[in-house]
C-alpha cells in the first residue's frame, strides 16, 4: 500500500483538541472551549484558545480546583491561581511517502479481554499514559509469545485526516527482534486503508525511538513543549 495525500498540517497544531471535538466527541466530555477525555480512557485535556480567560474558567470547572493537568503546549502568562508544575520537550512526526505500510501476520486485535495483560505490558515498559479504556481511542495490535503478550502498539489522537501511532512498547527480553518496527507498519496500515496519514509524538529525549520513526519514514513536522499546570486550590 502506498501513501496517501498528506490531509492538513494545521489541524496538528492542536491535535488533541482537534480530536476531542471530532471523532473523539463521544469519549470526551467538557466545553466548545475546553474538554478532557472520559478518566477511565485517557489523562488528556484539550483546549481551544488559551488566550481566553473564560477556557481557564472552564479548564478548572473541568478539572476541579488544586489539581494537575497536563496541556500538549507552552503555557506562559498563567492567570492568577494557577501553577507551572513542570515541562518537557517533545516531537510531533509524521509520515512521508517514504513509509511502506504492511500488515503483520503475526498480530492481534486488542480489545476489553487483554486490557490486564496491556496494562502489565505499559507497567513494565512505560512507553507513556494508559488507562484501562484507552483501546477504545482506536485500532491496538499485539504480538503474543507462547500466549504472553510481549509486545503492542495502536492509534491515539484523531484528528480530521490524521491518527496518531501511540502505545509503542515491547518487552525487554524481545527487543532487538523488530517487533516495534512490525507492529507501527501494521498499524500504519490500518490508517493508510481508511484513506487518512499517521502521526505521532515522542519524547525528545527518547533519541532512539525518533531515530527509529526516521529510518521507518517519519518526519520531523514540529518540536512541541508538553507542560503540566496545577489549578487554582480551594
Amino acid at each position: 500500500m502506498t501513501a496517501q495525500i498528506t490531509p492538513d498540517t494545521g489541524v496538528l497544531d492542536n491535535a488533541m483538541w482537534e480530536s476531542m471535538i471530532g471523532a473523539h466527541l463521544h469519549l470526551s466530555e467538557g466545553t466548545t472551549r475546553a474538554r478532557r477525555y472520559l478518566p477511565t480512557i485517557s489523562p488528556f485535556v484539550g483546549v481551544g484558545d488559551l488566550s481566553d480567560q473564560q477556557t481557564w474558567a472552564d479548564l478548572v470547572e473541568l478539572i476541579g480546583p488544586g489539581e494537575q493537568v497536563a496541556l500538549p503546549v507552552e503555557v506562559s502568562n498563567l492567570p492568577d491561581g494557577w501553577q507551572d508544575v513542570t515541562s518537557g520537550p517533545g516531537v510531533q512526526m509524521v509520515a512521508t511517502e517514504t513509509l511502506k505500510p504492511r500488515p503483520e501476520p503475526e498480530a492481534i486485535v486488542l480489545g476489553a479481554e487483554d486490557v490486564p495483560e496491556m496494562l502489565e505490558l505499559i507497567d513494565r515498559t512505560k512507553p507513556g499514559p494508559f488507562a484501562p479504556e484507552t483501546y477504545r481511542l482506536g485500532t491496538y495490535l499485539g504480538i503474543r509469545r507462547e500466549g504472553r503478550l510481549i509486545a503492542m502498539a495502536g492509534e491515539r489522537l484523531h484528528p480530521p485526516g490524521w491518527t496518531e501511532i501511540s502505545a509503542v512498547c515491547t518487552d525487554a527480553e524481545y527487543r532487538g527482534e523488530g517487533l516495534a518496527t512490525r507492529l507501527v507498519l501494521a498499524v500504519a496500515h490500518g490508517i493508510y486503508a481508511r484513506g487518512e496519514t499517521p502521526f505521532l509524538h515522542a519524547a525528545a529525549t527518547n533519541t532512539n525511538a525518533i531515530e527509529l520513526y526516521k529510518h521507518l519514514g517519519f518526519r520531523l513536522r514540529t518540536n512541541i513543549t508538553f507542560t503540566v499546570v496545577q489549578s487554582p486550590g480551594l
